[in-house]
């Protein structure tokens, strides 16, 4: 019955005529097969449509989370960056009043830490891994490492307090502080001579400011020496702080002291000027411990 011939019959609406398709039942039934695929097709490809967005949402967010969460991985990892160079600033303090006040550096000397040496820094050695899993174990790596080392900062710290409060007259005379405001242009030890173009030590820092710039004792003491010696030096102030401790102060304008004068840490003492041999305004600053010249930048806390 399906194999016979049907006619299909279409009227043309208002002019009364009409037109007949014939078509075997073969082909009728074929194109009942094709629609009903075609419709089962379109059901099937709208399922996995649906499917493969949300899969594609699912990937979305947690690219997403992953993103965050890599950025608050580096986000930490810079802060305790940060934190590493404030442990090592603070060991550079503890090294300057270990030197003031004349303790053992031996017994400020840490071991190596499990983390990894103390002279590498976390930026340089930890922030280029990328990877979020290595990245939290280096972290966690140098939590402990750092934790370490603040302990050890606290003990030493204890330790120099009490040393502090035993040596209290030492402290007060111990040149602390800047002598001046403005920059060093020429630091402590071997130089090219300005003036002979020859390899030579320089025995303290040039610090250089405008001319009249005050200038501030460093620690209380005695003033020893003041005025022009016509010694290269030009007007100049020196400070005897006890200690076998004396610090010069060179190439001034003029001095505000006068020889045999008790002074303060923080009282004027002169001025920047550009007396003797001398390239510029600055002054020239010195210290001395039994008449040997230390580095006066191991002693500035300021």
């Amino acid at each position: 019955m399906l194999f016979k011939k049907y006619h299909i019959v279409i009227f043309k609406d208002k002019q009364g005529t009409c037109r007949k398709v014939g078509l075997r039942g073969g082909v009728f039934l074929l194109f009942i097969f094709l629609f009903a695929g075609m419709a089962a097709g379109n059901v099937f490809l709208w399922q996995r449509y649906a499917q493969s967005m949300k899969v594609e949402k699912s990937l979305s967010l947690a690219e997403k989370t992953i993103h965050e969460q890599k950025t608050q991985l580096l986000g930490l990892a810079q802060k305790l960056g940060a934190l590493q160079k404030s442990l090592s600033r603070i060991h550079d303090f503890d090294s300057k009043l270990r030197v003031m006040i004349d303790l053992d550096q031996d017994s400020s000397q840490t071991v190596t830490p499990k983390g990894g040496i103390q002279s590498e820094t976390f930026s340089n050695g930890y922030l280029p891994l990328y990877r979020q899993e290595l990245l939290a174990r280096k972290m966690h790596s140098f939590l402990k490492q750092l934790n370490v080392e603040a302990r050890l900062e606290e003990v030493k710290q204890q330790e120099i307090l009490a040393q502090l409060r035993e040596k209290n007259d030492l402290l007060e005379s111990t040149p602390s502080i800047w002598p001046t405001t403005g920059w060093v242009t020429s630091p402590f030890g071997w130089r090219t001579s300005p003036f002979t173009g020859k390899r030579e030590h320089h025995p303290g820092i040039d610090i250089s400011a405008p001319p009249g710039t005050p200038i501030y004792a460093p620690a209380k003491g005695k003033v020893i020496l003041s005025g022009n010696r016509h010694d290269g030096y030009g007007v100049q102030v020196k400070l005897y702080h006890g200690g076998n401790t004396v610090t010069r102060y060179a190439h001034m304008k003029r001095s505000a002291v006068k020889q045999g004068q008790e002074v303060t840490r923080g009282e004027l003492i002169g001025y920047v000027g550009n007396s003797g041999r001398s390239t510029g305004p600055h002054l020239h600053y010195e210290v001395r411990k039994a008449e040997v010249a230390v580095n006066p930048m191991k002693f500035i806390l300021n």
